[in-house]
């Protein structure tokens, strides 16, 4: 699709991802980008900059995808979608049965409103935890389903409603099958957080950081600006109808990715080894190769890069947030 003068909703455009996909959109000639989200795991500081751009606002009337009529309303008009709502990993380990509201559910209300609305393109944030743990690297899209976590299931799910309704209804769609994502906007205070953020939290408290098992765990890192520029290369492309890998194809173990840190925040803590608690998978790097061929996304941030861009904004952002938390006391204090 040719995005010059398009107009696009970012379902999920407030969170970590869809704040950056927004952004990047931004960078695009445009005619107008809308902001649906509901602010579950959303953030406004995250689109504040977006939302001084004219051609971009956020959806007055909502943005739950459970409630499909105020979901239908938002596509009018739209040229295509970017789909990037659910819940994380560990919230739908914990919580199943509202993951299935929103992460299968919701799904299937998205694909509804945009076969209603006649939308040209949908681009779908799915995830490698679709695969589960590897039993060959790297993987590529034809990996068997491997998957044992209720968050893999439900995008397994997705992933089929838009192949089955796609082919029903003659709609092009996007399956993007994210590695593991890092970088500025993630969640570093809630209950399910990342574990670059967990390392990082021990080195601020001046603390050893901590490793379960021996490390050897070995994921497939990929900063979020470059996922925000597959989503929008998918977006342009004449690729329909598949899922592809968005990662580097390079793995990193988690002992790999402490002593990273422990040398980009120059500390001289050493690590400190705990006994392996709950892992949902050990091993999974994914085939950048259908990728590059179809969509034409090839990783551009490395990881050192990358996790110092993390660490940098991480930085501003709590300085950010104490600054807040000082002036609120202070507003307190002048009403007492």
């Amino acid at each position: 699709m040719d995005l010059k003068g398009k107009k696009f909703l970012v379902i999920g455009g407030a969170g970590f991802i869809g704040s950056h996909v927004v952004d990047q959109l931004l960078q695009e000639d445009v005619a107008e980008v809308v902001i649906y989200d509901n602010f579950f795991r959303g953030r406004m500081d995250n689109i504040e900059r977006a939302l001084e751009d004219p051609r971009c606002r956020l959806f007055e009337h909502g943005g739950d995808i459970l409630y499909p009529d105020i979901l239908s309303k938002a596509m009018e008009g739209m040229d295509g979608v970017f789909h990037l709502a659910a819940l994380w990993i560990l919230q739908c380990h914990e919580y199943p049965r509202t993951a299935m509201d929103v992460n299968v559910q919701g799904t299937f209300n998205v694909i509804e409103a945009c076969i209603k609305n006649n939308i040209k393109k949908v681009v779908y944030s799915s995830s490698a935890s679709v695969y589960g743990n590897a039993l060959e690297l790297p993987m590529t899209e034809d990996h068997p389903y491997n998957n044992f976590t209720f968050y893999g299931a439900s995008k397994i799910a997705g992933e089929h409603f838009f192949k089955s309704l796609g082919d029903r209804y003659g709609f092009d769609w996007v399956g993007l099958r994210y590695m593991n994502v890092y970088g500025p906007r993630q969640d570093y205070t809630g209950a399910y957080i990342a574990v670059m953020h967990k390392i990082l939290d021990r080195i601020d408290k001046g603390e050893r950081p901590q490793v379960y098992g021996d490390g050897s765990q070995q994921y497939d890192f990929i900063a979020v600006e470059d996922i925000a520029r597959a989503n929008i290369l998918s977006m342009k492309s004449e690729a329909t109808g598949e899922c592809y890998n968005v990662g580097r194809g390079i793995g990193t173990s988690i002992k790999e990715l402490t002593d990273t840190l422990i040398k980009l925040t120059g500390t001289d803590l050493e690590i400190e080894y705990k006994e392996a608690g709950l892992t949902f998978v050990t091993n999974r790097i994914g085939c950048p190769k259908k990728a590059a061929k179809d969509i034409g996304f090839e990783w551009t941030i490395d990881l050192d890069e990358g996790m110092k861009r993390l660490i940098d904004w991480r930085k501003s952002d709590i300085a950010a947030l104490e600054s807040r938390r000082k002036q609120v006391k202070g507003v307190g204090h002048d009403n007492r």
